[in-house]
């Protein structure tokens, strides 16, 4: 029992690690002694990132663009020259937009669509190989998605094409799960509620929006660091070895009043 949230000695792979969530989610590992990599497109965030997260544990910057397939071969070759195994694959990189229907971009749509469902789907496969090595019947290897729980409950945004990228993910998740299982890899989701990020900082920067926020989550705060990371550990760990196609909402309980 001593174990079972023990991380150490795992290789991990966090899209979309250099800020965010995805950069709770590589803070929370490389402090539990997970080998971390971690990819954006903007390879000065994505150095800076894995430097300052190099002072707690081990972390490598791979700068790609896994928007299209160049970038994922590009960035699963770089993977591949450091190491042959892979224990745990947190695809979090995503997108947004917004626009009231009626004007709703078709650009807007392809954009997040292929962020957020394509590319998380193509990477998966293509690692499939590192995941299998590392997979043992005790310890599968991991596949977290980071969905949202605006794909469990309708939101109140105009943010059309991120609402059904986010249920579309979830969906995916478990369809893949099925054909993996064999192989001892899992694949999860995770739904975040409110936490700090790129996507939510027009909201949670300024005090009255935040506490607004804050006051319709049921435990009323925001996410925190804490919070994120914890629900990776417990996935990656032994203590989420029996779970596969499964979403989690992370969300102070707002999805419990969808």
């Amino acid at each position: 029992m001593g174990n079972l949230f023990d991380l150490s000695g795992k290789v991990a792979v966090v899209t979309g690690g250099s800020r965010g969530i995805g950069y709770m989610i590589a803070e929370g590992l490389v402090s539990n002694g997970v080998r971390t990599y971690i990819t954006s497109r903007k390879a000065d965030e994505c150095n800076a990132a894995a430097e300052q997260l190099s002072a707690i544990g081990q972390c490598t910057s791979l700068p790609s663009d896994l928007s299209t397939e160049d970038g994922i071969a590009t960035f699963v070759d770089g993977f591949g020259q450091r190491e042959s195994q892979l224990h745990i694959l947190v695809n979090n990189a995503g997108a947004a937009w917004g626009a009231p229907m009626g004007s709703f971009p078709a650009s807007g749509f392809d954009k997040v669509l292929n962020v957020n469902v394509r590319a998380p789907f193509l990477l998966t496969q293509a690692l499939l190989d590192p995941l299998r090595a590392a997979a043992t019947e005790d310890d599968p290897a991991r596949v977290i998605m980071i969905g949202s729980v605006d794909g469990m409950m309708v939101p109140h945004g105009d943010n059309f094409s991120y609402s059904a990228s986010k249920a579309a993910l979830h969906m995916m998740a478990r369809h893949m799960a099925h054909f993996v299982v064999r192989d001892h890899i899992t694949i999860n989701s995770i739904a975040p509620g409110p936490f700090r990020s790129k996507m939510m900082g027009y909201m949670l920067d300024d005090p009255e929006r935040r506490a607004r926020v804050a006051h319709s989550v049921p435990r009323q705060r925001i996410g925190t660091p804490q919070d994120m990371a914890g629900a990776v550990i417990y996935l990656s760990s032994r203590a989420g070895a029996w779970l596969t196609g499964v979403t989690i909402p992370v969300d102070g309980g707002i999805s419990t009043h969808g």
